[in-house]
């Protein structure tokens, strides 16, 4: 291997000895994301890949509409190392796309759909984006055409925008004209002038910061390919599996869950365009389901749902879950697991054979032995005994070396010795002669609701601005479905009037926060609490709301511990 075959300025690329040593050892794969489904697709077919309520795709119509679309994008203007957003819901068009650009070496930044204008503004100035994929039909009464249109022209980088689903303007590009504008053997030979290498840049994920500002993290064909199929060995899936997503497919979590094993392994992969519990279970049933996974609310979801005794969930092997593994296997009579995932490139899992102290009891250890993994003492390099809580940092083949052009950032992301400071406190424990990983909490600001990380200090900002306002902190409250919800405590000016829930929401709104980064709760007072230092004691609201809400029945005690 010769290193990346299309460098793209700002990006770490790490060292070129390492990264030959894992492609050697198979830490790396030494094949692109385009190959690894042409090479599943001649294997198998026929086989379903990937099957929604509407629309199901073999593997060979997968590779070969993927190949016509990629065609088609480079034939518009765009570029190998070119970036384009993504704000598409989970359909098939979601995934012909986003493997296309990866055929195409188009580097998608996944975004979600409910970014609104700061988070798009943000993003397209970061990334550089010049092309922008949206989904013109998403749930709701959000018009995702003209906001689009009007980012389009708001940011003069974007030059094109491609839409998908059935309201798209009928003037623009649509990812299904596109792909009706090429055949597939002519396809095959445009893409074929296209190189690109294991070590090139995949995708542009995102970091769940503790500010309004996102940091990039920088994939690799390669190296995400072997991260996916670590977490999909420990979760011990195979090509026989049948998987069922039901969260945003241009996450880090669906890419590295849902779509690289489907690519890699031939496995099929059922996708819901929103959670739904009732129909989850009867696509279980239908499609003889094997692995589920929750990335937030739906495990809860699934404990309260009161007609589970009407589906058969017997082709059940594993549902892994950030929390609750315990109630929910339980609940389902179905080996449940605690997950760990971070976008800087460490997934901690158990499979369903593991025993159940380290399927219940943490979150897990990593599948791929190369992974190092330390617990420090806060703030010092200093290790801690097993059993003792501390910060979790962690290096190895998936690893982040640095985040997209942030040099700051990167100063303080790591220690001396190049391990990842994940801010996330952990504690290690033995059991049956393995190492396993419970989380016990954060040292950063933010909100965890449902695994979408809220930046503490970019929302404060935005309710500080309200005119009723003089100053706003905000904090996580427990929450019986999304783990987490944002409450802010605020500090209301002399003679003006208490704001409801509602209508801060809509100000945030308006000013271009998204919507689900809102606050839910308003707690009014007349001065945040310190601590003895002068300090801001924001763990002493946490404790205020968390008694507050088991006092009023709104969470149980254990939630608010």
């Amino acid at each position: 291997m010769n290193g990346p075959l299309n460098r793209i300025e700002g990006v770490e690329y790490g060292d070129p000895g390492r990264a030959q040593q894992y492609l050697d050892s198979g830490a790396w794969m030494k094949i692109t994301v385009g190959e690894a489904l042409r090479q599943t697709a001649r294997r198998l077919p026929a086989k379903p890949a990937l099957v929604t309520d509407t629309r199901t795709v073999t593997f060979e119509e997968l590779d070969s509409l993927t190949d016509r679309l990629a065609a088609a994008l480079l034939d518009i203007g765009l570029q190998p190392s070119d970036r384009a957003i993504f704000q598409m819901g989970n359909n098939i068009e979601t995934a012909l796309a986003v493997i296309a650009c990866f055929k195409a070496g188009i580097v998608p930044v996944c975004a979600i759909p409910q970014y609104r204008e700061i988070e798009i503004g943000q993003l397209a100035r970061l990334s550089q984006a010049r092309g922008y994929f949206v989904q013109s039909d998403p749930a709701g009464s959000f018009d995702m055409v003209r906001f689009a249109q009007e980012m389009t022209a708001a940011l003069p980088g974007i030059e094109h925008l491609v839409f998908s689903g059935s309201r798209a303007p009928a003037d623009c590009l649509t990812v299904a004209s596109l792909i009706e504008t090429r055949d597939a053997a002519s396809a095959r030979a445009r893409l074929a002038e296209v190189r690109i290498g294991p070590e090139d840049v995949l995708s542009f994920q995102l970091s769940g910061g503790t500010t309004g500002v996102p940091k990039i993290i920088p994939r690799f064909h390669g190296e995400y390919l072997a991260h996916a199929l670590f977490a999909a060995r420990n979760y011990e899936m195979d090509e026989h599996s049948v998987f069922l997503w039901s969260l945003p497919l241009m996450h880090n979590a669906g890419q590295l869950y849902a779509l690289m094993p489907t690519l890699a392994l031939g496995r099929t992969t059922i996708l819901m365009s929103a959670v739904d519990i009732a129909r989850m279970l009867t696509l279980v049933e239908a499609h003889a389901v094997t692995h589920i996974s929750s990335i937030g609310p739906i495990a809860p979801q699934v404990i309260a749902y009161p007609d589970l005794h009407k589906h058969d969930l017997s082709s059940l092997k594993l549902f892994f879950t950030m929390t609750r593994a315990d109630a929910l296997e339980q609940k389902i009579g179905v080996p449940c697991s605690n997950l760990y995932g971070i976008t800087e490139g460490l997934l901690l899992g158990t499979g369903p054979s593991a025993p159940v102290q380290a399927r219940h009891g943490t979150n897990g250890a990593s599948g791929c032995v190369l992974d190092e993994v330390r617990v420090l003492e806060p703030e010092s390099e200093k290790a801690v005994a097993d059993g003792q809580m501390g910060e979790l940092c962690f290096r190895g083949p998936s690893s982040l070396r640095g985040y997209f052009n942030a040099p700051e950032a990167n100063r303080t992301a790591f220690t001396s010795d190049g391990f990842f400071r994940t801010g996330d406190i952990v504690s290690a424990h033995r059991i049956d002669g393995k190492t396993y990983y419970r989380f016990e909490g954060r040292l950063r600001d933010n909100v965890n609701r449902g695994g979408e990380k809220i930046g503490c200090e970019e929302v404060e900002q935005f309710v500080s601005k309200h005119p009723a306002i003089l100053d706003a902190k905000l904090i996580a409250m427990p929450d019986a479905v999304y783990g987490e919800k944002g409450c802010v405590f605020v500090i209301v000016r002399p003679g003006a009037a208490d704001p409801t829930v509602g209508e801060l929401a809509a100000f945030l709104v308006a000013q271009g926060l998204a919507k689900f980064k809102c606050p839910e709760r308003i707690e009014v007072v007349d001065a945040f609490p310190v601590t003895r230092v002068g300090k801001v004691d924001k763990p002493a609201m946490k404790k205020m709301i968390a008694e507050k809400l088991a006092s009023e029945g709104a969470v149980k005690p254990e939630l608010a511990s």
